[in-house]
């Protein structure tokens, strides 16, 4: 079960969060969760370069072990990053220290003042050790979801929830992930055409 669009009472309950970035209303600001992935992230980022977008990549710890190369075409192409733990932890299903641990082990290899939980689900307590360990964080969720992860819906469904769901102002997430990547290899290069011809600008978060 997820919502395409953050209903505004979920927004309230984690006031701390990022949940839009605001800005004036011709700014978007597409994000990316779960790379670095071969082929998937360059892919990515071929396409942002084209609609000179920026963007901001959650990366996950083990895939920046795994993929340095691609981590660092993402950092050289000058877009924003940020932490989505080592292993892709439910904060739910998490012990705080245990949850507390994996932020920090990718730390150590991202160095991001940016974290999003996985699953956009994490305890407050979480929050308060996160905040503790690394003063200065923004965790940062989204309000407009592609759903691209979804196998179940098709990738015109994956397009239509971004482009009705986007005035200006919206945190987009997208996943350069193999699971999301028919959906979003769709989506993303229309998505972006869209919102160009609108005249929308793509900024990296914290820019």
């Amino acid at each position: 079960m997820y919502l395409v669009k953050t209903p505004f009472l979920l927004k309230t309950l984690y006031p701390k969060l990022l949940w839009d970035a605001g800005g004036n209303n011709k700014s978007i600001f597409v994000t990316f969760d779960d790379g670095p992935i071969p082929i998937v992230t360059p892919f990515v980022l071929n396409i942002l370069k084209q609609y000179n977008a920026k963007a901001t990549f959650f990366c996950i710890g083990d895939n920046v072990r795994k993929h340095p190369d691609v981590f660092e075409q993402v950092k050289n192409a000058g877009h924003a990053i940020g932490n989505h733990t080592f292993n892709h932890l439910n904060g739910w299903h998490s012990e705080d220290k245990t949850y507390l641990d994996n932020f920090l082990q990718a730390d150590e290899l991202i160095g991001s003042k940016l974290f999003r939980p996985p699953y956009g689900r994490i305890k407050r307590s979480q929050v308060k050790l996160i905040a503790a360990a690394k003063p200065g964080i923004q965790i940062v969720m989204w309000n407009v979801l592609s759903a691209d992860f979804d196998a179940a819906i098709s990738p015109e469904k994956c397009l239509d929830n971004v482009i009705k769901n986007v005035k200006g102002g919206e945190i987009v997430l997208f996943h350069d992930s193999l699971k999301a990547q028919e959906r979003m290899e769709y989506a993303l290069p229309r998505a972006l055409e869209y919102w160009s011809k609108a005249g929308f600008e793509f900024r990296a978060i914290g820019t």
